[in-house]
């Protein structure tokens, strides 16, 4: 009997214990045994402290894959993302693995390389191997809107950052309303137009951004200047402002992400362009760091923590209740003041 817990015994005895021999070992039956591994109520603490101490002196794993097909479900959410590189896709994930969390849900991420029809049905297929009741898609790139990439339709599928409403559930930031908010801050302090550092051209966000620069410049009739694009890094962000720097009548850039924001100051500066004095700068995302550049940058909010809840109660509502109806829901922007804003010299 005293040989019964020795390591060589409990690591060969591991991988054939059953539900019977830990219902053995604590003396109750094999339901209560089955009611305490899925966390069931109605099991008292004494019985439940018993079946407890007697998995754990047994090695006994609860076989969560029978009981996720027996319940019809295995409570994890794939994630199908393009890219990690940009701050935006990532604060989202985590937004998303934490309001999951919540949930009692995990989180299978399973990034993709190339955004290919290819690709993506191979990701959806991966996911289905990893048994994962609902996808989301984190598609940053005009490839929905288009038509050239169909997600499976057996698969609950829930998109983020796309034009896709009329076919898919999206959630989304209000990338044209804190774009406008942004224009308007800096028109509203009395510069003739704004200037804007966009996002690569096949970025909905960045497209989104920029169409909302036109548009705000467009109603108020003040001259549109030639748009600028970088790729979201500061260094790209740096390069545009070296240019930017040459222009006398640039008084006012809307970066559309603070990254590039970050390597703009810093040309600007370089330059001797001083900013808000000579250069009113505004950017997007209000990243950690954004309180923190010099000077503090004023910048669009994002609530990606809304982002990622709203996202797992739309993706679990379609699972829970069939709900098959499309749309996109917007999560509202706010600009947040600092010290990269003024009115332009001899104002």
């Amino acid at each position: 009997m005293a040989d019964r817990d020795t390591p060589g015994r409990r690591g060969r005895a591991r991988a054939s214990v059953s539900m019977a021999d830990v219902a053995q070992r604590a003396g109750v039956s094999s339901q209560t045994v089955s009611r305490v591994s899925n966390g069931y109520a109605g099991v008292n603490e004494e019985t439940r402290r018993l079946v407890l101490d007697a998995m754990r002196e047994l090695g006994y794993r609860p076989n969560s894959a029978a009981r996720a097909l027996k319940r019809g479900e295995f409570r994890t959410i794939g994630v199908i993302t393009f890219s990690l590189s940009s701050t935006g896709n990532v604060r989202t994930l985590e937004a998303i693995a934490t309001s999951a969390a919540a949930e009692g849900y995990a989180v299978t991420l399973l990034p993709v390389a190339v955004p290919t029809q290819d690709e993506v049905s191979g990701a959806f297929s991966r996911l289905e191997e990893l048994a994962v009741d609902a996808v989301i898609v984190i598609m940053e790139v005009h490839l929905l809107d288009a038509a050239t990439i169909m997600l499976p339709p057996h698969v609950q599928v829930l998109v983020v950052d796309s034009d896709a409403g009329d076919h898919y559930t999206v959630v989304d930031t209000d990338q044209a309303g804190g774009s406008r908010t942004a224009v308007e801050h800096l028109l509203g302090l009395g510069h003739e137009t704004v200037w804007h550092l966009a996002g690569p051209a096949d970025s909905f966000a960045a497209q989104r951004r920029a169409d909302a620069w036109r548009a705000v410049l467009t109603q108020a009739g003040r001259p549109t200047p030639e748009l600028i694009r970088g790729d979201w890094s500061a260094d790209s962000g740096y390069l545009a402002g070296l240019e930017l720097a040459e222009q006398p009548d640039c008084t006012a850039v809307f970066a559309a992400n603070d990254q590039m924001a970050l390597g703009l100051l810093r040309a600007l500066h370089q330059r001797g362009r001083r900013v808000p004095e000579d250069v009113s700068v505004v950017g997007f995302d209000d990243v950690a760091e954004s309180a923190s550049f010099q000077p503090p940058l004023t910048t669009v909010h994002q609530d990606f923590a809304e982002v990622g809840r709203l996202c797992v109660q739309a993706v679990l509502r379609k699972m829970r209740q069939g709900d098959a109806t499309y749309g996109t829901t917007l999560v509202p922007t706010r600009l947040v003041l600092r010290e990269s804003t003024a009115p332009p010299p001899g104002r």
